[in-house]
């Protein structure tokens, strides 16, 4: 059976949540505060790691930060009891694949959940798949190792960082609206949450430009969104 990891302090919440999980065939581990929490995603391999935002000891964001800095592409869904648009953002920029707020049904909850293993399932895949290659002037992607040189400088994106540069370079020239790449680099509708685009791509350019201010990859097509530069 694959384990799960739930990071929970509310224990009502956390066992019902279990029960559900390990009604489809899922092994669940728990832990009541980031600290723990933060301990078992580091030290043991999970299917997924369901996160609440308000934790002891540790909160939810520090917990998704530390995993995303140790490069543990585990996906993560998170939990919050705020509606606010900050949560929602903060929690999609420091590496969440997904949200949910609560009070949310279980019917909800567990779409999301496969949602997002459906996704990591597609991206496990193509990391199976022969390496592919993208090169432009100064520029290196191998997507099988997911490596990004400039300049033959390895440069260390966060896991959608590499996602979108990924399905950018891979279509040079077509302009994507900030909805489009939030459906397809994201694959869900975060409505609303456009800017979430803007912040991953100037830290891209930061990244993987000489120059921000001049960008020789990705392009801003005014008006409409992003684009990769033509071959």
């Amino acid at each position: 059976m694959e384990k799960v990891l739930i990071i929970e302090d509310d224990r009502d919440i956390s066992e019902l949540i279990s029960i559900h999980l390990t009604d489809m065939d899922l092994e669940v581990d728990k832990a009541y505060d980031g600290k723990e929490g933060l301990i078992k995603a580091l030290n043991n391999y999970y299917r997924f790691i369901l996160l609440d935002i308000r934790l002891p000891l540790l909160d939810g964001f520090e917990v998704c930060k530390r995993i995303r800095i140790e490069k543990i592409n585990t996906p993560i869904l998170m939990l919050t009891s705020k509606s606010e648009e900050i949560d929602k953002v903060l929690g999609l920029e420091i590496g969440a694949d997904d949200y949910i707020t609560k009070p949310f049904s279980i019917r909800e909850l567990l779409a999301r959940i496969k949602a997002v293993l459906r996704r990591s399932d597609i991206s496990s895949q193509t990391d199976k798949e022969d390496e592919i290659e993208i090169r432009f002037d100064g520029l290196y992607i191998n997507v099988g190792l997911r490596i990004v040189e400039t300049k033959g400088k390895r440069q260390e994106l966060s896991p959608k960082e590499f996602d979108l540069l990924v399905h950018l370079a891979s279509n040079p020239g077509k302009t994507y609206t900030r909805m489009q790449l939030l459906n397809q680099v994201w694959g869900y509708e975060f409505e609303g949450f456009e800017h979430t685009v803007n912040s991953h791509i100037n830290r891209l350019r930061a990244k993987i430009e000489k120059k921000m201010s001049h960008p020789e990859y990705i392009l801003t097509t005014w008006g409409v969104g992003y684009k990769f530069r033509e071959v």
